[in-house]
């Protein structure tokens, strides 16, 4: 069984307001609020947890903030490797407003990284023994923090032989597909900045998908449709997987939550096709909870019956 090691480079302090209605120079009541840690690899780390697998969370802290998202990782269960910054681990903000179901979320851009604790936790990774046999690196590029930094984070793994998963945007995306990885999970706008077009039509979406994969940039591409379900695509060919429909709450981690689906999947063994179904319920089931909560086990496993009958 694979051992899984999750990067996290621009964690956040997830904090979220129900009010019923955002009403200007108003004290609003927010009788429950929610906080959670977050950022890519936290959420994906959480919800390898909840599926009942285990992994190792690395992560640049700093801060009162820092130590509260220690907290609530020794809450979760999950080991964390932490390495200090100067400056404050940023916060994530959601207000939903239940009279309208509608979302506002406001996301600090975090302290910058110098290139002497860039350096260290790439040191970091590269002494790990046993290395793992997935690295997942997922979420934003943090000020000072080059956007060829997860091409680093690759070029590590590569060497070791390990699997490579990287889930962000951007020129970060662009330059570790370029290095190699196992794994990419865009949606239709970073698949189209990947294949060098503005915009792909929905008919293009396995070719420039396939084209990734015959040019040996990456194995598997799970490219996500949204509500529409995601495309599983490999040498093999491709296959779409339907989305059930549901009650969307809230959208903050169902990208997260699709990837620890799927990763938790290759940790049991399991087909390639399996998981793609997990990832598409586990994104789904993370739909139909408030704010940051991700999803609930019970409810990835309900939906993963009615996809797998599909």
């Amino acid at each position: 069984m694979d051992t899984i090691l999750t990067v996290t480079l621009n964690p956040t302090i997830d904090k979220n307001f129900m009010v019923d209605q955002l009403v200007p120079d108003s004290k609003l009541r927010c009788p429950d609020p929610r906080i959670d840690a977050g950022g890519g690899g936290i959420n994906v780390s959480k919800g390898i947890k909840r599926l009942g697998g285990n992994s190792v969370a690395l992560t640049l802290t700093g801060g009162r903030n820092g130590g509260l998202l220690a907290e609530l990782m020794l809450r979760e269960e999950i080991p964390l490797i932490q390495m200090s910054i100067e400056g404050e681990t940023r916060e994530s903000i959601t207000i939903s407003e239940t009279s309208s179901n509608r979302q506002y979320r406001i996301v600090l851009d975090g302290p910058p990284v110098s290139p002497v604790v860039s350096g260290q936790l790439l040191n970091t990774i590269q002494q790990m023994d046993p290395f793992p046999g997935v690295v997942i690196a997922s979420g934003s590029i943090p000020n000072g923090v080059g956007e060829d930094y997860y091409a680093s984070i690759g070029k590590i793994v590569r060497e070791k032989g390990a699997k490579y998963i990287v889930d962000t945007s951007g020129k970060a995306l662009l330059n570790a597909v370029e290095q190699g990885v196992y794994l990419v999970k865009p949606n239709i706008k970073e698949l189209s900045a990947l294949a060098g077009v503005d915009m792909l039509e929905l008919e293009n979406v396995d070719e420039a998908a396939m084209e990734l994969i015959r040019t040996g940039r990456c194995e598997v591409v799970m490219v996500s449709l949204g509500s529409s379900g995601a495309m599983l695509v490999t040498a093999n060919g491709y296959k779409h997987i339907p989305a059930p429909a549901v009650e969307r709450k809230s959208t903050v981690g169902a990208g997260d939550s699709m990837v620890a689906g799927m990763v938790w999947c290759m940790q049991q063994g399991r087909s390639l096709e399996e998981m793609a179904m997990m990832g598409v319920a586990c994104g789904t089931a993370a739909t139909m909870n408030e704010g940051t909560q991700l999803f609930k086990k019970i409810d990835v496993e309900r939906l993963y019956r009615w996809i797998s009958k599909q």
